[in-house]
């Protein structure tokens, strides 16, 4: 038998306690920020029948025909598929649950995605996504909710250097329209498509105007404008959307080959991107998708959402010098003596009752090694006990962060002092900047 460490599958990576406390207080923030814009969180399973995706996301996008990890259930044969992407599961547990019978519905989550495609930097197989999903407004007021709210997203992380680019797709009678007139442009230039242009000049070709091949893009600028296909209504509601930009005093750029990959898209779409992550620059994308709850299997609904990437915001908050702090252990407890342990384990108990977080020493050692990994283990304090301390029912505490005398405190009190200082420490143990 092979005695090879098994190592994680490619693209999919492990977050290890350093990290893992960064993504942690992130988080925290993420759920914060959105309690106070009136979302709700909501969790879905993270294998979904594969027909779900076909149905909203389409048959002819890079997802689906390219990406998606499906598989057949060995006990029945059901097509079953990691999920993607978090929408089309929000929209079908929403329609499942009857969630829309009575009113509209702010929705969150926050989870892994699975898509197979070469693993790079901001790029893998298993990434997390934030969705943010309003279902049953019809807008534009919450489409202009979703891009102010996430601005302020953006300031709270201390996050600068992300533009805003938007578009409209109108309806599907517009897309149709412009659809024809596009297929028509591009045969005419054929010779200068690109293998996926020509794949995707009869099933999909609204996608080819976001090529990023340059020989491509020369040939894009040409082509005719979806704007010029849109009716009436979808005008109104892009002059609403972008009104109601300019007064909140967001800048953006109107992008009109920005076009997602997602077919359920109608109306506004929109990306924030950044210049500070190499290729993968988008951060955050998403827009109206008003047919799609129809499309699963619902009663007609106006929709709208985006999803952020995770590692991408913490890769960009890295890049700009910006951090989340996790919250220390309020103390470490140092233990040397036999009569020591039995009351070390009792205090620390007692101080967990109030409240605080708590690391109890285990593995013997000396005083001198016991110390050391107490300041190494971020802790604000060291409470030492020895077996004098036990017998006089008190605690050495002893500062490792700012200064301060050591002093001797009953248990009791050793907890008010700590927690006291647990509460002049607060924003840094809730995730605030460092």
């Amino acid at each position: 038998m092979s005695r090879t460490p098994l190592q994680a599958v490619r693209g999919m990576n492990d977050v290890l306690p350093d990290e893992a406390e960064r993504w942690e207080a992130f988080e925290a923030v993420i759920r914060d920020w959105l309690a106070g814009y009136g979302y709700r969180p909501i969790r879905m399973p993270l294998v979904e029948p594969t027909p779900l995706f076909k149905r909203a996301i389409g048959e002819v996008t890079d997802i689906v025909e390219k990406e998606m990890y499906s598989f057949e259930d060995a006990l029945n044969g059901e097509q079953l598929t990691l999920r993607p992407e978090g929408t089309a599961s929000c929209v079908r547990a929403a329609i499942q649950h009857n969630l829309l019978y009575d009113s509209p519905r702010r929705l969150w989550y926050m989870g892994p995605m699975f898509r197979h495609e070469r693993p790079q930097k901001g790029r893998y197989r298993q990434f997390h996504q934030v969705g943010v999903e309003a279902l049953g407004y019809a807008g534009p007021d919450i489409d202009i909710e979703m891009i102010v709210m996430t601005r302020r997203l953006w300031q709270r992380l201390g996050l600068t250097g992300i533009r805003l680019e938007i578009n409209t797709l109108g309806d599907s009678a517009a897309r149709a329209a412009h659809r024809a007139k596009l297929i028509a442009y591009l045969e005419q230039h054929i010779d200068r498509l690109d293998d996926d242009a020509k794949r995707r000049l009869h099933t999909n070709p609204l996608r080819v105007l976001d090529s990023k091949n340059p020989q491509v893009r020369e040939v894009v600028a040409g082509a005719p404008r979806l704007e010029d296909d849109l009716d009436d209504a979808a005008r109104a509601h892009f002059a609403a959307f972008r009104a109601g930009l300019e007064a909140a005093g967001i800048d953006y750029t109107v992008n009109p080959n920005l076009v997602r990959g997602l077919d359920y898209y109608n109306y506004t779409v929109f990306e924030w991107i950044t210049d500070q992550l190499g290729a993968q620059g988008t951060v955050c994308a998403g827009g109206r998708y008003d047919g799609l709850v129809e499309q699963i299997g619902g009663k007609p609904a106006p929709a709208c959402g985006y999803a952020m990437g995770v590692e991408r915001l913490l890769a960009l908050m890295e890049a700009g010098g910006t951090t989340l702090a996790a919250a220390p252990s309020d103390a470490y407890v140092v233990r040397v003596g036999d009569a020591a342990e039995g009351f070390a384990a009792r205090v620390a108990e007692l101080l967990r009752d109030a409240g605080l977080r708590v690391t109890v020493h285990c593995g013997g050692g000396s005083f001198k090694s016991q110390m050391k990994k107490a300041d190494a283990s971020g802790a604000r304090f060291a409470l030492i006990i020895g077996d004098d301390e036990a017998a006089a029912g008190v605690v050495a505490v002893k500062p490792l962060r700012g200064g301060g005398e050591q002093q001797s405190l009953a248990p009791a009190d050793a907890a008010a002092h700590l927690r006291a200082a647990a509460s002049a420490a607060a924003p840094l143990a809730h995730g605030g900047q460092s």
